[in-house]
């Protein structure tokens, strides 16, 4: 083997990486262990603890740097909500609401109507939504003009009513995607401030869209509606640190008192101590001196953050700023936050400041500063500014509506700063709010977070304006986006919604890695069975170092681990066994040809390179269009898959090989079998080609019995691609499915509601179209609801709603019409996609399109014989057969495993007819297959028993989605050696008579 240096250090390196990749996942797992042992089972306490250590150092990396908890955090290996709990949303904002907005809520019967129709059209059509608007209103009205729809106050300038439809649809365009674009970064800042660990928000390919995980939140309500909200950049007045001097004093010495009281009620007199004692309420004038003396400077206000008065008082919360000019009130540490927002709203507190005085808290924390010691502060600290309230209906002076434009520029002084551009209106109001504010601060907030509050040097006429500051290039820029984002015209609609409980994802956790572990070991100690000791344990090295390469690549890409993604491992594990198999194979086939050990290893890993490549790349080419069809866990199913084929192939091909070089030069005998197995489906004579038409009859039986059922049954199609809501809900008790389904067909009145025990018979899952059409947080709350009062009488009469909510109901899944159409649309198109790859591969490798199409028609025969079983048995059997996204990456992977197998037979059929061109082509290729009979065998064997295994002990999460890749591996090896070879070969015998006729 050439280039051995080069395998070895790029092996050692690959493992060094993949070792300091999970370090991060194992020291978080170590800390939050730690966090378990202390809170014995007291989740506020865990929590508080693991809040304490986020800035705390926990790793350090050969002593080059220490990681903080947070920072580990942010690189273990990510988990997908089905796994650790969590929410997981798809919002879109309609462009169909955006061309409403700008066109003022025009009521044109034509408009609205072109709108109407364009949204039918969306859910068929992969045109874009403005191209299908325009096409339906030039149907409607080919003399009408979109200049008359558009020529709005906001639009001035840019389209008045002689500008063409070309030009307006232009400017519409140019509109709805800078609309889109401020709703992610909006969406974006909102997510920020939910406080979950590792957040995903990413766009998605239809414009509009956008994916937002949420693991492990704690109140889905709260998130559904702060998402859909619209929201509002708006223009404040400030107040002055100085005019709010005593009103912080006072409510500080109002806190005090308070906090006093409640401890004086709380505590018997006889435990009274010298603290207590010491502990006298300060003096208005002790307090003035104390809240003058604390800061001088913005960096000192962060270090005496460490340092506090008293436990029981505003200021032990709130470190009052010293710059008594400008709006900054103070400091907060992130913790601290809630409670200087709850003694800030208590009524005696509120009562001592002026009516028109609002607080609100800066969007970001400040950056790490140097405390006093020389270490880097830990903690996040928050700015709190004063609002001043100057409009007699609370609204804001001036709102983000009436910016035209805001980019970021470098200023003169090579600094950055942004420049600001309004309409009409907002320059005469811009102007009168600047000169009333000369030398005082101007607050920019959306969403109630202030994002910047400049102060005003002179009076702003035009609408032009230039916000300076100590801005880095990223801080100007996602200020200049806030800017555009002025106003959202358009709330964000949930149209996928799913909620994982905690306790559930932690049982998916369990039963899935246990049952893969289990799997993992079986196969270990199979291929040390089979090919004894040595040969096996060097195979099973490989398959331990890919399983670790795979997962330190997917904690460096920072790819997300689901419950597909570990179907995608196993797959992968089978890849890796085929590839051993296929190279044990072959030096067993050397060794009997009477070559020595060395030689036949060599030949065996040479004559075996084609078929492992082939095999790979068929593979990895479906996984690229999993990735880019797929959504959520389909595209991590996608990201393992490929990865993991990437890991075997060099772990099988290299690291193994590497392993035999040294065995051979420590003259360690190496044995490639054992007695029971050395013969193992050897000299085998099946007839295949000659016996063909038997095979052809069976599978033509189980195509018509399936396409049968296809035709009259039909499938069960998930809520994926029907639309609808799931549930599932566990209860103190067994229940009767039965029952449940009466119960609640009287509250879902006369909507489809299915029932079904899932799991244990104390759980069901619950399926509904009820007002799947309508959306908003009202219409999740009232199904809800419903879903409560159905399964009251189920659940005991102590049990409230909020404890429904968050004990039984233990998933819940939405899927909106639209979206369910859209994915439908994609998984044709992959499954489409993928056989023509497919096809176009094998075509140019083994140039021969007769070989392609039989790899096609066995494929076509698999995937109808597994939707056919899935059709017979949806009814029957105690677990999920839908057809949903998970099925679908199911049916690709069977696709990926039987192409796997059908090139590796062809590859040894185009070896053998090259070896005997002169003999009989129908002996050659029988030949051909039953040299792979003990290959095959093997490799399905031991694939099938690791999907057995996490089939049984997996949980019902992922039952359906095995038993489909279960029977890929059955059907998909049979048509491998019964129907690909025969289609290609029959194909092919055919047009070799031709040929002959033709010469004759």
């Amino acid at each position: 083997m050439q280039n051995k240096g080069a395998i070895r250090v790029f092996a050692i390196l690959l493992a060094l990486v993949s070792l300091y990749q999970l370090m991060f996942t194992y020291q978080t797992r170590q800390e939050e262990n730690k966090a378990k042992e202390i809170a014995m089972g007291d989740q506020q306490i865990e929590t508080n603890y693991l809040d304490s250590v986020a800035n705390e150092p926990i790793y350090n990396f050969l002593g080059l740097k220490n990681y903080t908890y947070r920072e580990c955090k942010e690189k273990e290996i990510n988990f997908g909500l089905d796994l650790k709990g969590g929410m997981n949303l798809i919002l879109e904002v309609r462009v169909a609401d955006i061309l409403r907005a700008l066109s003022n809520y025009n009521t044109d019967p034509t408009f609205n109507e072109a709108l109407q129709i364009a949204e039918q059209k969306e859910k068929t059509s992969s045109e874009n939504f403005i191209t299908l608007f325009y096409n339906s209103f030039k149907e409607l009205d080919s003399e009408a003009r979109l200049a008359a729809i558009f020529n709005t106050v906001e639009l001035k300038g840019r389209i008045d009513y002689n500008t063409s439809n070309d030009e307006v649809l232009k400017v519409v365009r140019e509109e709805a995607k800078n609309a889109i674009d401020n709703a992610f970064n909006i969406l974006r800042s909102r997510i920020d401030r939910f406080g979950v660990t590792q957040p995903n928000i990413q766009r998605m390919e239809k414009a509009g869209r956008v994916l937002v995980e949420l693991p492990g939140v704690k109140d889905p309500q709260r998130v559904r509606k702060l998402l859909q909200g619209t929201a509002s950049l708006e223009f404040w007045e400030t107040y002055e640190l100085s005019e709010l001097v005593q009103n912080l004093i006072a409510a500080n010495q109002k806190v005090i008192d308070i906090e006093t009281a409640k401890a004086e009620l709380n505590k018997p007199v006889e435990e009274a101590t010298e603290a207590d004692q010491a502990e006298e309420p300060q003096t208005e004038e002790d307090a003035t001196d104390n809240l003058l003396s604390q800061l001088d400077a913005e960096s000192t206000a962060v270090d005496s953050l460490a340092a506090t008065q008293s436990t029981r008082s505003l200021f032990s919360v709130l470190n009052p700023s010293q710059r008594q000019s400008g709006p900054l009130v103070g400091y907060a540490l992130v913790k601290d936050t809630s409670k200087v927002n709850a003694y800030l709203q208590m009524d005696q507190v509120r009562a001592l400041f002026p009516k028109n005085v609002r607080f609100m808290w800066g969007v970001k924390p400040l950056p790490q500063r140097e405390l006093a010691d020389g270490t880097a502060s830990k903690d996040e600290i928050y700015e709190l500014i004063a609002i001043k309230v100057s409009s007699h209906d609370g609204r804001p002076p001036l709102e983000g509506d009436v910016i035209t434009s805001a980019r970021a520029e470098t200023g003169q002084r090579g600094d950055y700063e942004i420049s600001m551009g309004m309409n009409t209106e907002g320059a005469n109001v811009w102007a009168r709010l600047t000169k009333a504010n000369i030398g005082k601060s101007i607050a920019i907030v959306l969403d109630n977070y202030v994002y910047s509050y400049p102060t005003v040097n002179a009076e702003i006429k035009g609408g032009r304006s230039s916000i300076t500051g100590n801005f880095t290039p990223e801080e100007a820029k996602d200020l200049a986006n806030i800017l555009k984002s002025g106003k959202l015209p358009a709330p964000a609609r949930i149209v996928e919604d799913t909620v994982v409980g905690p306790s559930l994802g932690a049982e998916a956790v369990r039963s899935g890695l246990s049952s893969f572990v289990m799997a993992f070991i079986v196969v270990l100690i199979y291929m040390m069975f089979f090919y004894g000791f040595k040969a096996g344990t060097v195979s099973d090295i490989a398959l331990l170092a890919n399983m670790f390469f795979i997962l330190g690549v997917l904690a460096s890409f920072g790819a997300v681990l689901t419950l597909p993604g570990i179907a995608g491992i196993v797959l992968t594990i089978g890849m890796s066994v085929d590839a051993n198999v296929l190279i044990y194979e072959r030096i067993r086939e050397e060794l009997s040809a009477g070559k020595g050990v060395r030689l036949a290893i060599a030949d065996g890993y040479k004559n075996a390179f084609s078929a492992i490549i082939d095999s790979n790349v068929t593979t990895f080419l479906t996984g690229i269009i999993l990735f880019v069809f797929g959504t959520g866990p389909i595209k991590g199913f996608a990201t393992t898959l490929m990865i993991g084929i990437a890991t075997s192939f060099f772990t099988a091909i290299f690291i193994t090989r590497l392993i035999f070089e040294w065995l051979l030069t420590k003259k360690v005998d190496i044995k490639f079998g054992t007695k029971l197995t050395q013969g193992f489906m050897k000299n085998t004579k099946v007839k295949f080609l000659e016996k063909r038409k038997i095979f052809f009859v069976v599978s033509g039986i189980a195509l018509l019995v399936s396409i049968g059922s296809l035709a009259t049954h039909g499938l069960k199609l998930g809520i994926d691609f029907s639309g609808g809501r799931n549930y599932v809900v566990r209860f103190d008790e067994n229940v009767s499915a039965t029952d449940i389904q009466a119960a609640l067909a009287d509250e879902f009145e006369d909507a489809h509601v299915e029932v079904k025990t899932f799991g244990g018979d104390n759980q069901i899952r619950i399926a509904t179209n009820y007002m799947i059409e309508e959306d908003g947080v009202e219409i999740d709350n009232t199904i809800e609801q419903k879903l409560f009062n159905g399964l009251k009488a189920y659940l005991g009469s102590n049990v409230s709603f909020d404890d429904f909510i968050d004990n039984y109901r233990m998933s819940s899944q939405k899927v909106g019409p639209t979206i369910a159409t859209d994915i439908k649309t994609k998984a044709y198109y992959s499954i489409a996609f993928s056989l023509i790859v497919i096809f176009l591969y094998i075509l140019i490798r083994f140039r021969n399109w007769e070989y392609g199409l039989g790899a096609i028609v066995a494929l076509v025969h698999d995937v109808l014989i597994v939707l056919g079983i899935f059709s017979i048995f949806y009814s029957i059997v105690p677990f999920s057969l839908e057809i949903d996204q998970a099925f679908i990456a199911a049916i690709l992977t069977v696709i990926g495993y039987s192409i796997n197998d059908t090139v590796v037979v062809f590859d040894r059929i185009r070896e053998y007819l090259g070896l005997y061109p002169k003999r009989e082509k129908v002996g050659v290729v029988d030949g051909a297959l039953n040299s792979t009979i003990s290959r095959t065998i093997n490799t399905s064997l031991t694939t099938f028993i690791v999907l057995l295994v996490i089939f049984l002990f997996g949980g019902e999460v992922i039952q359906g989605f095995v038993f489909a890749l279960m029977l890929g591996v059955l059907i998909g090896t049979y048509s491998s050696l019964f129907i690909a070879t025969p289609v290609a070969f029959a194909v092919l015998e055919k047009k070799e008579k031709k040929k002959v006729t033709v010469k004759k």
